[in-house]
């Protein structure tokens, strides 16, 4: 006898019994091939695989394979997207994704492991950093893809050609699909591009015990710098991707006008790292992106270890810059950070680091031609931190936003041997190139008379044309002391050159002066140190006085009247006083 709940399946049971019911069912079942359970099975596995890889196959087919339009957002009276990005086929275009890679995971895998990039070599440049450290600057020219010149090791640039600079991901380099891609397309069109690789990746060692991260912007503003000293002549463009791209929005919003790049793109931006490792972690899918990139970081601090084993024969050197038990247990990106990147950027907590590496809160300060591509269903970067009332308040910037594309990667086409973003990419920068709109560096106004002295270097007030005083730092920068005592020479000599024609033109003179010449000397010496102090108060003293004049009496105006009445009490109680003892004398000697 079996039990099946309350019911007892007896082979003697009447027909009309509940239990004889669930026998029935479960002969009826057993009638049923097993081929046919093996289907079923086979059916419910690929409806969940479906949905959990976020496949979009079915939407597409239905759709007609016709695509997606890019969404853009930007500033209702914005230049950029009137002159430049209005004239960009593909950004006013549809984007489809490769039928047989329709899936956000699927693409970003297939990126990563196969890619399918372009088949060609580098010239490597090692570029030393003022701390001592090295990157390695990968460079791919026109002439290199086009094959008119014969190849050599030596980077000769030509100075018409634009360059385009190179912000890899977090764990990427110059050999990463994407990048050839990338750098393989630019190099057709005519352009030149460099990769600036991170420290300790693309196969060079590190040589200062400096750690790049997610905010770090000081190798870019390096090699920036180099290279439009190298090529002054030169436009010169940026391109971020991942990590590449917050540090690169990032690094705009940091020098504002004040850089020399003629415009930018960035890439798949994370925008703010606190949203992003809170999503990176939040589902089991995510959780996969979390640990390769953790793995990739632990490989990277693995470099960074042997190296200093190597330079200083021992590892408490190492210890004392990040926790090594804790990077070898790591399992997420935010255990990493927080043995390793928050230790040696020396920031109080990993939430601490997120918030100010982020570049959501630099979008409001970039003010040079910015595209930003993301995808909407970015598996490693999610559309809850892009910044979208920023960059519509901001001019400059021009949000484009598919639906589909995954990870860096937007394969197009059905053998998914193209990427859509670096197609968009090109066009956008050759249209800004031939635009009026490119970037041009605004350099710091430099003083109208000569400063001498530390007075006037130091915070002093600054009054606008409407009365508005605000206190002013303009400490000179490195760059402008050498013209300033240019200027002070020039000046001086000048002054030296005038005297001796007055002298010349009226002897008399000078024979008068003759018997005091020493006095005078003394004399206008002291003058001279009495003026430079005093002129710097009297430049800045006088339109104060003046256009603060109001002002004063206002102020004085409304101090009167808001303590009155406490003086007013304060005088009635003491000549109170004084009048009551006076009328009581009076009132005695009667």
């Amino acid at each position: 006898m079996e039990w099946f709940g309350d019911c007892s399946f007896r082979l003697d049971s009447p027909p009309d019994s509940p239990c004889n019911a669930y026998r029935l069912l479960l002969r009826s079942l057993s009638l049923i091939p097993v081929s046919h359970y093996l289907i079923a099975a086979a059916i419910s596995l690929i409806t969940f695989l479906y949905n959990f890889i976020e496949c979009h196959f079915l939407q597409d087919l239905f759709s007609g394979f016709a695509g997606d339009p890019i969404h853009l957002t930007y500033h209702p009276s914005s230049i950029i997207y009137e002159a430049v990005v209005s004239k960009c086929r593909i950004l006013h275009g549809r984007y489809l994704a490769t039928p047989w890679l329709a899936s956000p995971h699927v693409q970003t895998c297939f990126l990563n492991f196969f890619g399918r990039p372009p088949r060609f070599s580098y010239r490597r440049q090692l570029f030393n950093t003022p701390d001592g450290g090295t990157i390695a600057l990968d460079w791919l020219t026109s002439s290199d893809v086009s094959g008119d010149v014969l190849r050599t090791n030596d980077v000769s640039i030509d100075e018409s050609t634009p360059i385009v600079v190179v912000i890899p991901g977090l764990t990427s380099d110059s050999s990463s699909a994407y990048l050839k891609h990338l750098a393989y397309h630019t190099a057709k069109c005519g352009w030149n591009i460099v990769i600036s690789n991170h420290r300790g990746l693309g196969g060079v060692s590190i040589t200062s015990d400096c750690f790049y991260n997610a905010g770090w912007t000081e190798d870019v503003r390096t090699v920036v710098k180099y290279l439009h000293n190298e090529h002054p002549r030169t436009p010169l463009f940026l391109v971020g991707t991942s990590i590449g791209a917050n540090v690169l929005v990032k690094y705009l919003g940091e020098e504002g006008e004040n850089l020399p790049v003629a415009g930018a793109v960035a890439i798949c931006s994370p925008w703010d790292l606190l949203i992003g490792d809170r999503f990176i972690s939040r589902r089991r899918v995510q959780k996969f992106y979390d640990r390769a990139l953790a793995f990739g970081l632990k490989g990277y601090a693995k470099l960074y270890v042997c190296t200093f084993l190597i330079e200083f024969k021992h590892q408490p050197h190492f210890s004392r810059l990040a926790n090594w038990e804790g990077i070898e247990k790591s399992l997420s990106i935010r255990d990493f950070d927080h043995h390793a990147t928050r230790v040696v950027g020396k920031y109080e907590t990993v939430d601490t680091y997120y918030r100010r590496c982020s570049s959501a809160s630099y979008v409001q300060s970039v003010s040079i031609p910015l595209l930003c591509i993301s995808a909407l269903d970015d598996p490693v970067c999610t559309k809850e931190a892009i910044p979208w009332d920023e960059c519509r308040a901001n001019k400059n910037i021009v949000l484009a936003t598919p639906k589909h594309g995954g990870h860096l990667a937007f394969f197009e086409g059905i053998t998914g041997s193209r990427l859509w973003w670096v197609r968009a990419t090109n066009e956008f920068l050759d249209v800004l190139h031939s635009s009026e709109y490119m970037h041009v560096q605004k350099k710091i106004s430099k003083p109208s008379t000569p400063l001498v002295t530390s007075i006037d270097q130091g915070p002093y007030v600054n009054v606008t044309d409407d009365g508005m005083v605000a206190a002013l730092n303009n400490e000179p920068s490195t760059d402008n002391v050498e013209e300033l005592h240019a200027i002070q020479e020039d000046s001086t000599h000048g002054k030296v050159l005038e005297d001796k024609v007055n002298e010349k033109d009226d002897p008399v003179a000078n024979a008068k002066r003759g018997g005091s010449s020493s006095m005078a000397q003394t004399s206008s010496a002291h003058d001279s140190v009495l003026n430079d102090v005093i002129t710097p108060f009297k430049t800045y003293l006088g339109p104060l006085t003046r256009q603060s004049r109001w002002s004063t009496w206002l102020l004085v105006y409304i101090a009167i009247a808001t303590s009155w009445p406490l003086v007013g009490s304060a005088l009635q109680i003491v000549f109170g006083k004084k009048l009551r003892k006076t009328s009581r004398g009076g009132s005695v000697r009667r």
